[in-house]
């Protein structure tokens, strides 16, 4: 455990010896920066100027993740773990990526938002299956889950009766990348704790250096690598636009294995649901929108779930550490009994 402590760090900030929630705010903050870009980024891209290019955009964006780590200072001479321990995840990464980014060419933001918010249920339940983690969740975690995404469903589901806009394609696209998302934060989690010493930027840089290569069928099959290489070369600005939410998503991508490497793939995945429901929050609140009772149902149930998450789970250790305690007294007075009638039948004797 030392050694996992040491190499905790986050951009130069050290998780080392910082509390809990100390490091639970630092990497939040990071991953809801990161993402609050990426999200107001995409749908400039995918809604404004009605580009949905997925694979493409996803290729552009590892370039740019793999420019960041050089910076940083990672290669692979600092890694710790073999190549092959990365395929099956970069394979799952590059998936959910491209299908996600692709859905919203037949999904909207409101709607593909809906799809996304339910990931935290699968990847509770994927947890007890993948090798190195077996993991079991306490009942109140799984109420946590339901209560957090029932309630970003009734927001989005508000929203998305001023501008529906769904498609069985966009269905199919984000329905396949819930399911990688299942396998992606579990595979990563499992990585993290069968070798402590690997690092995020390891991680990064290895699942996109093998990831990469998984995106050029697809781009291939549908032709979309010639049309995004002629529809950007007609407007570069786009480039830019790409090149700043790669940037932001970077933050938040290396904040999110920072989180899953301190707290798990389904707290993780709890908290990028919750971002969901801050992103549609500050968009109503910075573009005025009216929010209706069914909005407000939303965010009562949101509030609960991340409640019961947060509630620290005590209960049973007190029990069982009051049942030691109470057993212990009983075991030394009769452990004494003897001690006492000894003592007893002593201060009879001289009255013999």
């Amino acid at each position: 455990m030392k050694n996992e402590e040491q190499i905790r760090t986050l951009f130069g900030i050290s998780l080392t010896d910082r509390p809990k929630w100390h490091q639970f705010l630092i990497c939040s903050s990071g991953f809801f920066f990161g993402y609050l870009v990426n999200g107001i980024c995409e749908e400039y891209v995918y809604n404004k100027l009605q580009f949905s290019y997925g694979w493409y955009f996803t290729f552009i964006q590892g370039f740019v993740y793999l420019f960041l780590i050089y910076l940083q200072g990672f290669t692979a001479k600092h890694m710790v773990n073999p190549w092959k321990t990365y395929v099956k995840l970069s394979a799952v990464l590059m998936g959910s990526h491209g299908l996600t980014k692709g859905s919203l060419a037949f999904l909207n933001y409101p709607a593909q938002l809906m799809f996304k918010s339910t990931k935290v249920l699968p990847v509770m339940i994927m947890g007890a299956f993948i090798p190195g983690l077996r993991r079991k969740y306490p009942a109140h975690e799984y109420v946590s889950a339901v209560l957090l995404v029932v309630g970003l469903i009734i927001f989005t589901l508000a929203d998305a009766q001023t501008s529906p806009n769904f498609s069985i394609l966009g269905v199919v696209m984000i329905s396949g990348a819930l399911i990688m998302d299942s396998f992606l934060g579990n595979l990563q989690e499992a990585i993290f704790t069968m070798n402590p010493e690997t690092t995020q930027m390891e991680m990064l840089f290895c699942s996109t250096v093998v990831g990469l290569p998984f995106l050029i069928p697809p781009m291939l099959l549908t032709g979309e690598l010639f049309k995004a290489w002629t529809s950007c070369s007609q407007h570069k600005y786009v480039y830019g636009v790409l090149i700043f939410e790669a940037m932001a998503t970077y933050v938040g991508q290396v904040s999110v294995l920072s989180l899953i490497a301190l707290f798990g793939a389904a707290t993780t995945a709890m908290i990028t649901t919750a971002r969901k429901a801050v992103t549609l929050l500050l968009s109503y609140l910075i573009f005025t929108k009216p929010l209706s009772e069914q909005h407000a149902t939303g965010l009562l149930l949101i509030g609960m779930g991340i409640s019961l998450k947060l509630l620290p789970d005590y209960k049973p250790k007190n029990r069982a550490s009051s049942n030691a305690r109470t057993s212990r007294p009983a075991n030394n007075d009769n452990e004494m009994t003897p001690q006492i009638e000894s003592e007893k039948d002593e201060e009879r004797r001289p009255l013999v």
